[in-house]
């Protein structure tokens, strides 16, 4: 059984919420997980332009300057999104992180985009999963001493929950890992906006793409899924299959939070901020009205753990009324149902148990 912290959102002037993530981080023995000069990525998601739900720089410096008294080196770090948007480059990434409000000013250190300027620059891990034998994770990840995982609680319209797990086995990969965990079948090109530049042609590493009577073409049995030509196509013409069943895209994510977690599997922490609970997931460009209350952050040293805290927290809630949620719901009701009723939510709980990521099993210890 798991030790989970909770930090409620109960304050005073003497203790506030970011004594409390002091103090949680504290709790969790990070004193003696990290070691001096160790290079600290704390992981996070910098929120997509016109989102609202994303976490508040000024936890994130509370985080950094707790990591930097242990005489370590932190830094904030993200991947390249596989869809497009303001993440999908390093460069654009930059500029909608610091638009949210993550400037060194603001958080005390530097920010670092793993993957690489366009998310290819990954290390193969070998992983013994049911469904994966590999895990390909962003080298940023791989190559940091420690792991800070700092998530925004919420549901997701593919897992039914986002927490540390999802931030961990979609949120460290590159964009061929993202590809491999959302889809079974090659990108496909949209005839309407392709334009016949063969801008992708010269990117496809497999030279799998070719034009024909002015649209691109990719051949399914020569394309390696890795991603580049949605990337790189100047008019957005080359769109993912989104084709995995909710089941299975739950597990390749809890395999590739393996993949991520190789090696530091006790030189990580996850915080959990059950706060703004939204209905969908930090990277559309708006946030919807939180489902309910504001819980608190909770912290392990077990992401299985510290996701099924947070899960049953938010299902101990009542939900709130006018939102996602159509029916007012009591507490001990299904929230994450209620929002996706064909998702089932409790697999990727039950497959990191499988996997040897933690336990379902926890000690909820408030402080």
């Amino acid at each position: 059984m798991s030790t989970v912290y909770l930090a409620t959102m109960r304050t005073t002037p003497k203790r506030s919420l970011l004594n409390k993530i002091e103090s949680l981080l504290k709790r969790t023995g990070i004193n003696t997980i990290l070691q001096r000069n160790e290079l600290v990525a704390i992981k996070l998601h910098f929120g997509e332009q016109g989102n609202t739900a994303y976490l508040r720089p000024l936890f994130l410096r509370t985080i950094a300057e707790t990591v930097k008294t242990l005489g370590c080196k932190p830094f904030l770090t993200d991947t390249n999104t596989l869809y497009v948007g303001s993440r999908s480059d390093a460069v654009m990434h930059l500029h909608t992180a610091i638009q949210n409000g993550f400037g060194f000013s603001a958080v005390g250190c530097p920010l670092v985009i793993a993957g690489g300027l366009r998310g290819k620059n990954g290390v193969r891990i070998p992983i013994d999963g049911e469904v994966l034998k590999e895990a390909i994770i962003a080298k940023e990840i791989v190559e940091a001493d420690s792991l800070i995982v700092v998530s925004h609680f919420k549901a997701h319209e593919l897992s039914g929950f986002g927490g540390a797990l999802k931030n961990l086995g979609m949120g460290c990969a590159t964009r061929e890992g993202k590809l491999v965990q959302h889809s079974t079948v090659a990108p496909k090109v949209n005839p309407k906006t392709c334009r016949g530049c063969e801008t992708c042609l010269a990117y496809c590493p497999a030279a799998a793409i070719s034009v024909q009577d002015t649209t691109a073409v990719i051949r399914q049995d020569a394309c390696l899924g890795c991603g580049e030509c949605i990337a790189v196509c100047p008019y957005k013409a080359i769109e993912i299959q989104w084709n995995e069943s909710p089941d299975l895209f739950q597990k390749k994510m809890v395999e590739y939070a393996l993949g991520a977690l190789k090696g530091k599997e006790t030189k990580s922490v996850f915080l959990n901020f059950l706060l703004q609970v939204s209905p969908a997931c930090d990277c559309y460009p708006n946030s919807d009205a939180p489902i309910v209350r504001d819980i608190g952050i909770t912290a392990s040293t077990d992401p299985v753990a510290v996701d099924a805290a947070s899960c049953d927290l938010v299902n101990g809630e009542e939900s709130i009324p006018n939102t996602a949620i159509k029916k007012m719901l009591r507490k001990g009701e299904d929230k994450w149902r209620a929002l996706y009723p064909a998702i089932d939510w409790q697999i990727q709980l039950g497959h990191g148990e499988k996997m040897g990521l933690g336990t379902r099993e926890y000690t909820l210890v408030r402080i």
